[in-house]
């Protein structure tokens, strides 16, 4: 009896599809990810009463106060306006 050539060519056919994925590289694994994203630590806040406030700012010294002007301290120009005109006034 003589069988079907029909069941040789689906084993080539497998053969030929197997054989060209094996001649296909591998996928490069992928960076191994971090469970969770990084974040940059907290930054804690401090809120001071008023009255805290204009103390921290009366016995600031004048090289402080200079200092926070350079920096954009509106507050701070405003004290050195402020005491340059006292200053030129006394003389």
């Amino acid at each position: 009896m003589i069988s079907p050539v029909s069941h040789a060519t689906q084993v080539q056919a497998q053969a030929a599809a197997q054989s060209a994925a094996a001649r296909q590289p591998a996928p490069a694994p992928k960076p191994p990810q971090p469970a969770a994203a990084v974040q940059p630590p907290a930054a804690d806040t401090v809120q001071i009463s008023t009255a805290a406030q204009a103390l921290q700012e009366a016995t600031e010294t004048q090289v402080q106060t200079a200092k926070e002007a350079r920096s954009g301290d509106v507050q701070a120009v405003r004290l050195l306006a402020k005491e340059t005109a006292a200053h030129h006034i006394t003389k």
